[in-house]
């Protein structure tokens, strides 16, 4: 079989070979290359013993990350920088190189190139990860199609323009991963970006210029004096608890003096006696136009609504709360359905829910939080969350700002993105034009220029097919 010579192909690095390069030879990878499938050794420790070996598995050879040691005498080793394939799994057809000397695990392979330069044809096969994993084989674990695999159709360049090429690959690929490199860090930059805003804005820091041009009316603790007494009426007219809880004022910090402090249970009323769990399988069932909310955000769509209006959802479980990978509070309007994971209210006083929305985002929750295995924030602790409460007005200027921060940084976050998926496109077209001889001058053109001879690609693929036949013959032997 030979592999189609498509559009889709250059796009994913493989060049188009009608045409190949003065001095080149188009063949496929079974004729360049052995290869060498890995095992499980007899004996595999966590703790390493005199003369056991690093244990390369698909973790070690993607992180680096040893965790086990193996018996030299069963296994199949390699030394460190040894081409290698994930041939069984998720990510089969990716390519890379062992982090150190060890035993080889079963799920990946070891690629020997035969009297070629070993980059030209790693960095080939990287340029082919998307057509080796497009196609995996196997219906429970994917692994590599070996036909695909070994029938790809290889451009061969002459040895000393691989040289040449390799050399300019890798000049070029390390300009890009420095550009991959700190637009990473400008991601990690904006994190703390958004933090420090939100701290800045519930210290009274953000609007610190703002106050002393609009001195206050009123103060954060006539507003929940005024909240209080709301909510006091509200809890009988529902006959349920209003939450006047306390807290130790000497544990918090100082606040402008126009500020004050409250608990999150004193400035919300709660709706969680509303929510509604329904199961996967029965939302399957009823799928509908309608949002379906659980501690992170929308999970599915449903056929009826709960809550109809504006609310603050808070997560009330999950790995989320401590690490913190996606908001914790967040809100949720029009008509929608919650289930039992996330908290649901409503504020008082006209408070903005962004203001609280923002705040609950911007602190530590691990001591109101408890469980380790499965972290809960059960509804009491969150009602004794301390608030720091400005008067309304600039609670209003609070939101503005915090928003008009925020969209900046989604802004820059967007072009960040943008120019990642274009460095990804880079590094392929890179390789594309590598492998299509454009990226530094051919041996054929170098050798017209000084007038001497050069080794044509034929003549280097006969030699490789001669050496692959004396090195299978010898294994035979043996």
């Amino acid at each position: 079989m030979k592999i189609a010579k498509t559009d889709q192909f250059v796009e994913e690095g493989i060049p188009a070979l009608d045409n190949p390069p003065e001095g080149w030879e188009s063949t496929t990878l079974k004729t360049i290359i052995s290869l060498r499938k890995g095992k499980k050794p007899r004996k595999l420790e966590e703790i390493p013993w005199p003369g056991a070996v690093p244990y390369i598995n698909i973790e070690a050879f993607e992180t680096g990350n040893i965790r086990r040691y193996a018996d030299p005498a069963s296994s199949a080793l390699v030394d460190a920088g040894h081409i290698l394939v994930v041939w069984d799994g998720a990510r089969c057809g990716h390519i890379g190189k062992a982090p150190t000397r060890g035993a080889l695990g079963s799920t990946l392979a070891a690629i020997e190139p035969a009297l070629i330069h070993p980059d030209f044809i790693f960095r080939f096969l990287q340029s082919c990860y998307g057509i080796i994993n497009s196609n995996p084989r196997g219906i429970g674990i994917p692994h590599v199609e070996p036909e695909l695999f070994w029938n790809l159709e290889v451009p061969l360049s002459p040895l000393a323009e691989q040289k040449r090429i390799v050399t300019k690959v890798e000049e070029l690929l390390a300009q890009v991963n420095a550009v991959r490199e700190r637009l990473t860090r400008v991601s990690s930059i904006l994190k703390r970006f958004r933090q420090s805003v939100l701290a800045a804005a519930c210290s009274g820091r953000l609007t610190l210029d703002w106050r002393k041009q609009n001195p206050a009316k009123e103060t954060g603790q006539d507003l929940l004096n005024s909240i209080l007494n709301e909510s006091n009426r509200d809890s009988r007219k529902r006959n349920t608890r209003n939450h006047n809880s306390k807290f130790n004022e000497n544990e918090v910090p100082d606040l402008p003096d126009s500020w004050g402090w409250a608990t999150l249970g004193q400035i919300t009323k709660n709706f969680d006696g509303q929510r509604v769990p329904i199961k996967a399988d029965d939302r399957a069932k009823r799928i509908g136009q309608y949002p379906y909310y659980g501690a992170s955000g929308v999970i599915d769509a449903i056929d009826d609504y709960l809550f109809d209006g504006e609310f603050l959802l808070i997560a009330e479980d999950g790995a989320n709360l401590l690490s913190r990978s996606t908001p914790i509070a967040f809100r949720a309007s029009g008509r929608f359905w919650v289930n039992n994971h996330a908290h649901i209210v409503q504020t008082y006083g006209g408070i903005p829910l962004q203001y609280v929305e923002g705040y609950l985002n911007g602190i530590d929750l691990q001591y109101y939080v408890t469980g380790s295995a499965q972290p809960k924030l059960t509804q009491e602790a969150m009602n004794l969350i301390p608030m720091p409460l400005p008067p309304l007005t600039e609670q209003h200027e609070i939101v503005r700002r915090v928003e008009a921060l925020f969209k900046l940084a989604d802004t820059i976050e967007k072009r960040v993105k943008a120019a990642m998926a274009r460095a990804e496109k880079l590094t392929q077209a890179i390789l594309a034009k590598a492998f299509r001889g454009e990226l530094v001058p051919t041996e054929a053109e170098l050798a017209r220029r000084e007038g001497r001879e050069y080794e044509f690609a034929s003549v280097l693929l006969a030699r490789i097919k001669a050496e692959l036949k004396r090195t299978e013959t010898s294994k035979k032997r043996k």
